[in-house]
């Protein structure tokens, strides 16, 4: 894959991966839009992976609560720390074992372009319906065991490109009561095990295969990405802590709107989409 490609798809995934406006939906498009061929599910796990560390970096404090939480856990002992783990392990379950028996699916069919576009409309509405209808009285420390697993089932759907990982986990988070910088936080830090998992599983793949200009090409997406997704995060946490979900709504709902005009009114294949 060409240099200035990777550069592209590494700033596109580092700035969507953490707004509610699905960074896989906009991987996909922008291979279509620019003509190339598509990424492919390998590229798309290596700008992850450059995000994940954006995000283990920015909230550093979380992830040692959560690494201590874990060692209390493995000795049997209770404590926020330990809960705050718990929590995590049980809202990340349902997208392993889904994530797991779909894998095909989401290389294949998941990655149309009508589908993104549906997704990104509908998804974007629920998220506005959260907002207006989410109370903001419930930080991450009230979120229990029915909430984590509910906030996990609603991670699955981000399995479909357009319906964004964060955006439905804020979304469910929000319908919880969860304040909406609180729903962000939680959001982020279940991205974590969700993206290593999914790391885990390509890599071994591309290992493998044996492709070792992929691998090249991964680390220097994995860096582009890192650098666009910390930046992303900060913009994101420092707007949610006075404002809305308002503008991503808008932006969806837009962007929708203009795929679906594209597909079926001008009639046209997306550019680099199968005919």
């Amino acid at each position: 894959m060409a240099l200035y490609h990777i550069l592209v798809l590494a700033v596109v995934q580092g700035l969507t991966e953490f707004l509610p406006i699905s960074s896989s939906g906009h991987l996909v498009l922008t291979s279509r839009v620019l003509g190339w061929d598509d990424q492919g599910v390998a590229i798309d796990i290596a700008v992850h992976v450059g995000t994940l560390l954006a995000v283990m970096i920015y909230f550093w404090r979380d992830v040692g609560r959560v690494m201590a939480g874990t060692l209390r856990l493995a000795t049997f002992r209770s404590g926020p720390d330990a809960r705050l783990a718990i929590m995590l392990l049980i809202a990340t379950l349902p997208i392993v074992i889904v994530g797991f028996l779909a894998k095909d699916l989401v290389e294949t069919v998941f990655r149309s372009v009508e589908l993104i576009a549906w997704a990104t409309i509908g998804f974007a509405l629920l998220l506005w319906l959260a907002d207006r209808l989410g109370m903001t009285v419930n930080r991450i420390e009230h979120v229990g065991a029915v909430g984590a697993l509910l906030i996990g089932l609603s991670q699955v759907l981000a399995l479909i490109p357009g319906t964004s990982r964060s955006g439905i986990t804020m979304t469910a988070g929000r319908f919880l009561g969860m304040e909406r910088a609180e729903a962000a936080r939680f959001s982020m830090l279940l991205s974590i095990p969700t993206i290593i998992g999914a790391a885990v599983l390509k890599g071994v793949e591309v290992w493998q295969a044996g492709n070792v200009a992929l691998g090249y090409d991964a680390a220097i997406a994995i860096g582009l990405s890192f650098v666009a997704g910390i930046a992303s995060i900060a913009v994101l946490m420092r707007w949610l802590q006075t404002s809305s979900f308002g503008p991503f709504v808008i932006y969806r709902i837009a962007l929708g709107i203009l795929l679906l005009w594209w597909v079926y009114i001008i009639g046209l294949p997306m550019p680099g989409a199968a005919s």
